[in-house]
């Protein structure tokens, strides 16, 4: 049988995407959980805990993150197919960080020279990209699980979006401990955080994603 005949027959095989997608939110809220759970044991939440929901800027955070996070959701959701695609997600994601990249680069300009830097670098940027891959590491290995079960080729790729996804969810997470909200701290090092399990979850893809 022909490669690209196997492929269609396995993908007749594939669960529909109204079966695969609660997997997937299955899987980000269990990890979740997870991740909220060390939030409140390990690293505790953020001074102003819970005067915070009435901050813009803390919305600002989780709706940058949020998005990110639905992004690799529709990459994942392509990719764990035979065969699937996960550019228009990637296309997304692009968008939504370019947009903050532009948002962080406006208030720099517009921000005094010796004020700068303190926007950039807060109290907590040596903590905060190894925070957020910590908190996205249960999400990681709870998507992998369900993508595993799936039918992706492309495991490299498939095992990219599963970090892409589980950073953005532990970011949202991780929003709860973190005071720092200044647009140029959230483009850089929030975005550093998330770029983490996208790399474990590339190395990890041809290891954990392929069929036995």
């Amino acid at each position: 049988m022909k490669t690209d005949d196997l492929i269609e027959a396995l993908s007749l095989d594939v669960a529909p995407a109204a079966g695969v997608r609660p997997r997937l939110a299955g899987a980000a809220g269990a990890g979740a959980v997870v991740a909220f759970a060390l939030v409140a044991l390990w690293l505790g939440f953020r001074p102003d805990y819970p005067a915070a929901f009435a901050k813009p800027m803390f919305w600002m955070k989780a709706i940058y993150a949020a998005l990110i996070a639905l992004g690799g959701f529709w990459c994942v959701d392509q990719l764990a197919r035979p065969a699937g695609s996960g550019r228009k997600g990637v296309t997304f994601v692009l968008v939504v960080f370019g947009l903050i990249c532009l948002a962080a680069l406006v208030r720099w300009f517009i921000t005094p020279a010796e004020d700068r830097m303190p926007l950039l670098m807060g109290q907590s940027w040596r903590v905060c990209p190894r925070n957020i891959l910590a908190l996205s590491l249960p999400i990681l290995a709870a998507t992998l699980v369900v993508v595993r079960r799936l039918a992706p080729t492309r495991l490299v790729l498939a095992g990219a979006a599963a970090g892409l996804f589980s950073g953005g969810v532990a970011a949202v997470v991780y929003g709860l401990h973190c005071p720092e909200s200044t647009m140029p701290f959230v483009a850089v090092w929030y975005s550093l955080g998330i770029s983490a399990p996208v790399v474990i979850g590339a190395v990890l893809g041809p290891w954990a994603l392929r069929w036995r």
